[in-house]
């Protein structure tokens, strides 16, 4: 016969003790991921777009409060117009123009202009030169730089020519359509200033160009 001694003599064997400690680790595991697994609330935006907008009154300032003044004697540096630049260039890159805050700027590609290592202009030029003038005359510019460009294939000399030559055969063409008080400066920089990759030709078609440069009224 078993008594309650027994009993708690048994109950208290390490083999229950261990029993008893598993069974309280497993609980508590099984308590914390309930924890874990309780959903959240449900987020929500404060307003939708159909929300009514704020009408809220914006806050007024006091411009003689103290606390907004610049200490001792310094002042707030004057205000400036920054110079934000637009490009635009045709679908095949014959043309491309820049607009700034200060000047107007048009990078033709010498194929659209001359035929292969020559400066004489070809058929279409006479028309992209002609829309350029018609610019200057609307910026009154007084004033007017055309520079030529080559990619650097050939001699660096041949090339300083070739754009010097392509240069002012397109001042020659642009003085014949603008008054003749216009003053012009003439560079030919040859593979000077690439604004694309030589190493394809691609780049180097873009690199072929005479740019006409001038300031803008406004």
């Amino acid at each position: 016969m078993t008594t309650l001694d027994d009993r708690r003599a048994h109950g208290n064997r390490p083999a229950d003790r261990r029993a008893r400690v598993r069974r309280g680790a497993l609980l508590a595991a099984l308590a914390s991921t309930a924890l874990l697994v309780t959903p959240a609330p449900a987020a929500h935006a404060d307003s939708g777009p159909g929300a009514p907008a704020d009408t809220t009154p914006p806050i007024k300032i006091d411009a003689k409060d103290p606390d907004l003044r610049l200490p001792g004697s310094a002042k707030l540096a004057p205000g400036r117009v920054l110079d934000i630049k637009s490009v635009v260039e045709t679908d095949d890159g014959d043309e491309r123009r820049e607009d700034t805050n200060a000047k107007v700027k048009f990078a033709l590609q010498a194929e659209v202009l001359f035929d292969k290592d020559s400066s004489k202009l070809g058929g279409e030029a006479s028309a992209r030169i002609r829309a350029i003038a018609q610019e200057i005359e609307k910026q009154n510019a007084t004033s007017v730089r055309v520079f030529g460009f080559t990619d650097d294939l050939g001699s660096a000399l041949h090339g300083l020519k070739l754009s010097k030559e392509r240069a002012n055969a397109v001042q020659h063409a642009l003085s014949a359509n603008l008054d003749s008080s216009v003053q012009y400066q003439i560079r030919g920089y040859g593979e000077q200033y690439p604004i694309a990759d030589n190493s394809t030709e691609e780049g180097r078609k873009k690199n072929r160009r005479v740019e006409v440069s001038f300031a803008r009224s406004g």
